[in-house]
C-alpha cells in the first residue's frame, strides 16, 4: 500500500497517514494478519518523525484496526465485521453531514438533495 502525504493541506501528517492505512484496511488492500512496516521503517519511508508514526499506530490500535505484539510488530487486526461496518457507515455519515451543511448554506432543500441523489444513483445503475 502506498501512502501519499500532501503538504498543502490543513490535515495533520499523522491524520493523513492514519486515514490512508485505515482506508486500506477497510478496502481490504491490507489483509487480516498482514504485518505492517515497523514504526521506524514507516517513518523513514515517509520522511516523517518516528513520533508521528508511533501516534498513527497507537490510534489505529485504540480503534481496533491493528494489534501490536512486543518484539514481533504491528499487524492488521482480525477482521471484525461489526467494527468495519460501523466505521464505513461513520465515514458516509460524516460526508453526508458535510454535504447537508453545505446545501443549507447554499439554500438547497432536502428535496433537491434527494433528487440529486436519485439522479446519481440512476446514472450509476446505467453503467
Amino acid at each position: 500500500m502506498k501512502i501519499i502525504i500532501k503538504n498543502g493541506t490543513d490535515q495533520p501528517l499523522y491524520q493523513q497517514i492514519k486515514d490512508q492505512i485505515k482506508a486500506g484496511i477497510l478496502r481490504q488492500e491490507l489483509k487480516e494478519g498482514e504485518k505492517l512496516p515497523s514504526i521506524r521503517s514507516l517513518a523513514n519511508d515517509l520522511h516523517v518523525s518516528v513520533l508521528t508514526t508511533k501516534r498513527v499506530y497507537d490510534e489505529l490500535e485504540k480503534e481496533g484496526f491493528i494489534v501490536t505484539t512486543v518484539g514481533k510488530g504491528s499487524f492488521v487486526a482480525s477482521e471484525n465485521f461489526e467494527l468495519l461496518s460501523e466505521s464505513k457507515k461513520r465515514v458516509i455519515e460524516e460526508k453526508l453531514s458535510s454535504v447537508w451543511s453545505m446545501a443549507k448554506t447554499l439554500g438547497i432543500s432536502k428535496e433537491e438533495i434527494y433528487l440529486m441523489m436519485d439522479i446519481i444513483f440512476s446514472e450509476e445503475d446505467e453503467q
